[in-house]
């Protein structure tokens, strides 16, 4: 797989899970997710207090993440092949991790984590989705036009 598509792939991917972060977390269930928060309290930062640059960083990892394992490995290059395997990867991740979580620390209730893991899933699959539609739309980058073929301006 050519490395420019898994870059560009990966940039879109991870601007996509940013955007979805903020409607899904930051908006959608921001109420819902508070109360179903454990007994650690200040651990939320507000809306004034976000570092954006980790969260961006962090994006970065999930669309990248999703763009080497399709674009690699994978041959993922439709949105409907990508929404399966990205909420498949979304699930096991969150499902792992919410899980670890709830036995180690006092940062979620149960209802909370499952709410969070179907979000997560939902969220991962939209991301791989559009890591996999961009991944099948960049196949000009590896594949010259026919009509720069035919005018002469790439070889055959």
């Amino acid at each position: 797989m050519n490395a420019r598509k898994i870059i560009i792939a990966g940039l879109v991917g991870s601007v996509i899970a940013y955007l979805l972060g903020w409607l899904i977390w930051g908006n959608l269930l921001s109420d819902i997710m508070e109360n179903y928060s454990g007994s650690a309290t200040g651990v939320m930062r507000s809306d004034s207090e976000m570092l954006h640059a980790p969260l961006a960083i962090g994006h970065l990892g999930f669309g990248f993440l999703l763009a080497v394992i399709f674009g690699r490995w994978a041959s993922i290059s439709t949105f409907s092949t990508g929404l399966i395997a990205g909420g498949a990867i979304g699930f096991l991740s969150v499902f792992g991790s919410d899980l670890i979580m709830l036995g180690t620390t006092h940062l979620m209730q149960v209802e909370g984590v499952i709410i969070d893991i179907i979000a997560g899933t939902v969220s991962m699959g939209l991301t791989g989705g559009v890591v996999g539609w961009m991944l099948g739309r960049l196949e000009f980058l590896t594949k010259p036009d026919t009509r720069c073929q035919a005018a002469g301006w790439v070889k055959k």
